[in-house]
């Protein structure tokens, strides 16, 4: 899997699936709907920590710097 990521999408995702986190385990959220969100926050961090997005492959999106040569 070739990195389609950049770092500040990086960021931005595991800030979002913290917030989330927090608002599920503090009773916040709950439900059906709480567990979609753990389940999407699963798949945000996942995605951050392996920086590839299936759906920016998909799309063409690419945030990744570009490498010098």
């Amino acid at each position: 899997m070739k990195r389609n990521m950049g770092n500040a999408d990086r960021i931005i995702r595991l800030i979002i699936s913290a917030i989330i986190a927090v608002l599920y385990y503090s009773g916040t959220v709950s439900g059906t709907l709480g567990l979609v969100l753990i389940v999407l926050a699963a798949v945000f961090t996942l995605t951050a920590i392996m920086s590839f997005c299936p759906l920016y492959t998909l799309a063409g999106l690419n945030t990744c710097a570009a490498k010098k040569e």
